[in-house]
Parts: structure tokens; C-alpha cells; sequence
């Protein structure tokens, strides 16, 4: 039990990728709310605010407090437990089952490992019509099919404030990142409502409709995201 304190960084290290690619969608969120329960240091809250690229400041905030230790690492898995940060990011569900590896919780974990992968499989496989949530590869390609009336498409399709679209444009360089990171946000506001299908609908009506060819594929049964 002496090493369990330990297991909180490794736990977190282990879940940074998939952090990182969630956590980007409202990096300043996480950023403020971290902040707030004094997870970081003042100088590190400096060096991750004046990051400007989301992807980068959430890597910046995860690995300033690793750094800063076992409690603080179990400080940050607390807070993407709490209410407010499960409803923003819905796809942090999987953090309210993570825990330690000590002697004691390795059998439970195991035991709970096979159900878990049973649920979460057929849930990305079942992909009837569109029906289940866009993923990271469809949004990219749809990314890449919306040219420079993405202001447009971000106000009047997906209903996206004027004020978070100036913040993709300032965050992001490159046209097609600026786009991927609306279409992401997009899909973090939508929640269990952000299916393939659904946006296919979103981006098939009036004057910002796109090329058929171009988003049919969110309709592919076989299309493997």
C-alpha cells in the first residue's frame, strides 16, 4: 500500500493520449478548472495559459502535474470525475472507471476488463446508417471538404458562437485545423447527440450544403472511422 500514491502518475500517464484528444476541445476549461483546485503550480499555470495550440496546452497541463506528484495526479483524476467536467466532455465517462493497480483492485479490474471491452465494442462497430457518434477520422475528412465558408457553416449549421469560431481561427494556422477543431467542439456540445447521421443533416441543408460526394460516406454502414 506504500506505493499506491505512485499508481495515480502511472495511471494518468497511461490515459494521456486519449486525454489529450478529448481534453482539447475546451483546453482553457480544463486549464481554469484545474487551476482551481491549486493542481498547478504559478509559474506552470503561466507556461500552459500562454500555450496557444489546445492539443499542446492539455499536454503541457498533464505532464506539469505529473511532475508535480502523486497527489496532484490524483487531484486532476478527481477532477475529470466531477459533474461539470463529465457534462462538458461526455466522452470522459471512461475516467469514473479507472483505478489504481494495487494488489487488491488488479483482480476487480480484470474481472470488470471483458464486459467493459464487450460494451464498447459492438458501440463502435454498430454504425447502422450513421447512427453512432462521429469519430476524429470522419470529422478530418469532413474537415478537409469544407472550404473558406467554414465561418458559415460553424454559425448557421452547427449553431457555433461567433466568439469560438475567432478562437479556432486564432488557435489554429492551418485552415483545416481550424475546422476540425469547430467540428470537435461541435460534436463535445452535442454530446450523445453527435452522430454521423446527424451531421450528414446539419451539413445537407440550404446554401451550405456540402457536395454529396463529400459527407456521404457519414451514411456508409462500412465506413470504418
Amino acid at each position: 500500500m506504500a506505493e499506491e500514491p505512485a499508481e495515480f502518475i502511472q495511471l494518468l500517464r497511461s490515459q494521456k493520449a486519449k486525454l489529450i484528444e478529448i481534453l482539447s476541445g475546451d483546453a482553457d476549461f480544463v486549464l481554469q478548472h484545474a487551476d482551481s483546485r491549486n493542481l498547478l503550480s504559478p509559474q506552470g499555470y503561466e507556461k500552459v495559459k500562454s500555450c496557444r495550440v489546445p492539443s499542446e496546452k492539455v499536454t503541457d497541463l498533464l505532464d506539469h502535474i505529473i511532475q508535480r506528484g502523486p497527489a496532484k495526479a490524483q487531484g486532476l483524476l478527481e477532477l475529470l470525475k466531477d459533474q461539470e467536467l463529465q457534462e462538458t466532455f461526455p466522452l470522459l465517462h471512461f475516467v469514473k472507471d479507472l483505478q489504481v493497480s494495487t494488489p487488491s483492485s488488479e483482480t476487480t479490474r480484470k474481472r470488470k476488463q471483458a464486459p467493459e471491452l464487450q460494451e464498447t465494442i459492438p458501440a463502435k462497430q454498430s454504425s447502422n446508417s450513421g447512427s453512432c457518434l462521429v469519430t476524429e477520422k470522419q470529422l478530418m475528412i469532413v474537415a478537409r471538404a469544407i472550404g473558406k465558408c467554414w465561418r458559415e457553416v460553424g454559425r448557421l449549421a452547427l449553431d457555433i458562437p461567433s466568439v469560438k469560431l475567432e478562437q479556432f481561427e486564432e488557435d489554429n494556422s492551418l485552415h483545416v485545423e481550424r475546422v476540425f477543431a469547430m467540428l470537435r467542439y461541435w460534436r463535445t456540445c452535442q454530446r450523445e447527440k453527435a452522430t454521423a447521421a446527424h451531421l450528414h443533416s446539419l451539413l445537407s441543408q440550404d446554401d451550405w450544403a456540402l457536395p454529396p460526394d463529400k459527407i456521404d460516406f457519414l451514411l456508409d454502414t462500412d465506413f470504418t472511422g
